[in-house]
């Protein structure tokens, strides 16, 4: 059994695994750069280790640090969290060789699906519907305006290591395909190291639909329904609930069982999520995620099923401790990502929190690890916490998700907040009549009325 957890993240992610942890019995180590020595996760954790300067290579992206932290510590396990090493196959082999206890699925896995050309072949002979497109990897901008005759414009070019709408480019037309070819490919090698892209057709007014999953090593799988995360800013997501309220329950039922037969065809282990473009009754496989997700929570509130504590007990060998049977949807939950950012242009906010004041009640729950007086640094990501609703309804979701907002008090920098103010004024957000386009076209009408 596991008896110590490095948690090789930050923030309110490395929070909510020290919480679990504290849970079960296990003692926590947190790692922390400099910048970080006065966060949450380093003062509630049972140990902390400083393992580098503030730049994330020099600290939470460096491996050795990591692994001597774990050695130092005698840390048996290590949790990645999201971001960072999480989807590192490299990484994941190291711990293995190390000796320590990877809380993630197998580095085959994470390398299978990190390559969304070698995950889209793999989605296909698993029975898993994928978007139509080329077969493999486009080399030549003649190769790709050929696939792009067979499907027609707009079409999609997307980078074969990308991920967070880098390395992605739509053309519209044959004489913008040269242009969006070539970008994606100079983006892709910038970014991943890796200029191989493929092409699918572009999809107009899809919604996006995930599904949560978790297997264990005694062949279990089992979905936990769906998150629609269709809300989104140039393929960022900005808000994510569950359940969707586009799919039926035969619907979520026959996507479910398609996804939880591939789990079980390619003896994944852990939990995971497979997304889905979604467009007139029709699932597009788009990747697989291979770690926990930032909008987890949304389907914790609806299952009342504790994500990260599987993650340790599925590491630890044990058995999922539920069936497919017991998954039982219980209202509605939604999940606002409250930024350090200017809510009108996005831009970072970073700074000194004068005041904090969460908001709380019924439904209510708050994933942060920032405090009064904590300095947001500017060297990470710029998510101050998750506000999380749960509700009988969606109604009722988004009326207690108002009030709760107006109760939020983040005072010394800009946030998303007036954002969410404004969003739940529009009928069409509150009717869910939105795809993932929405955002953004709202966004740009909107820009005057979102400024100070």
């Amino acid at each position: 059994m596991i008896k110590k957890i490095l948690i090789a993240n930050r923030g309110e992610i490395a929070l909510r695994v020290i919480r679990a942890c504290r849970e079960l019995g296990i003692k926590s180590v947190a790692v922390h750069s400099t910048v970080d020595e006065n966060a949450m996760h380093v003062r509630l954790a049972d140990e902390s280790v400083c393992i580098g300067p503030p730049s994330a290579t020099d600290s939470y992206l460096s491996i050795p640090a990591i692994i001597s932290a774990c050695e130092i510590t005698g840390a048996d396990a290590l949790h990645p969290g999201y971001g960072f090493l999480s989807e590192n196959a490299r990484f994941a082999d190291i711990l293995e060789a190390h000796g320590i206890n990877f809380i993630g699925p197998k580095a085959d896995h994470i390398r299978l699906m990190g390559d969304k050309i070698a995950a889209k072949a793999k989605a296909i002979e698993l029975g898993i519907p994928v978007v139509p497109g080329s077969d493999g990897e486009v080399t030549s901008v003649e190769m790709a305006m050929e696939v792009a005759k067979g499907m027609t414009f707009p079409v999609l070019i997307k980078a074969a290591s990308g991920g967070g709408g880098r390395g992605m480019k739509i053309a519209n037309s044959e004489s913008e395909l040269k242009e969006a070819f070539e970008t994606a490919r100079s983006e892709s090698k910038a970014a991943f190291g890796d200029d191989a892209v493929y092409i699918e057709k572009f999809l107009k007014t899809p919604r996006h639909i995930e599904i949560q999953v978790a297997s264990d090593s005694h062949g279990n799988a089992v979905h936990l329904a769906e998150r629609d995360c269709s809300l989104q800013r140039r393929h960022q997501k900005v808000f994510e609930e569950a359940p969707s309220t586009v799919l039926t329950e035969d619907m979520r039922k026959e996507i479910g069982d398609i996804v939880v037969n591939a789990m079980k065809g390619m003896s994944y282990l852990g939990v995971g999520t497979v997304e889905f473009l979604y467009e007139d009754g029709k699932f597009y496989f788009i990747e697989m995620n291979t770690r926990l997700q930032v909008e987890h929570p949304v389907t914790e509130m609806i299952t009342g099923i504790d994500l990260v504590r599987e993650q340790i007990r599925i590491a630890e060998g044990l058995p999922l401790s539920f069936t497919q049977e017991d998954v039982v949807i219980r209202g509605h939950a939604v999940e606002c990502r409250i930024n350090a950012e200017d809510p009108a242009t996005f831009a970072p906010s970073p700074g000194t929190i004068q005041t904090y004041h969460p908001p709380g009640g019924l439904g209510v729950r708050i994933d942060s690890a920032v405090y009064s007086g904590y300095k947001i640094p500017s060297n990470y990501d710029s998510l101050i916490g998750k506000l999380i609703i749960h509700g009988d309804t969606r109604e009722q979701c988004l009326n207690r998700l108002e009030r709760s907002i107006s109760e939020f008090v983040v005072d010394g920098i800009k946030t998303t907040l007036p954002l969410f103010e404004r969003l739940l004024k529009n009928d069409d957000f509150r009717k869910a009549n939105y795809d993932i386009h929405w955002l953004e076209d709202w966004l740009e009408n909107n820009k005057d009325k979102l400024v100070d």
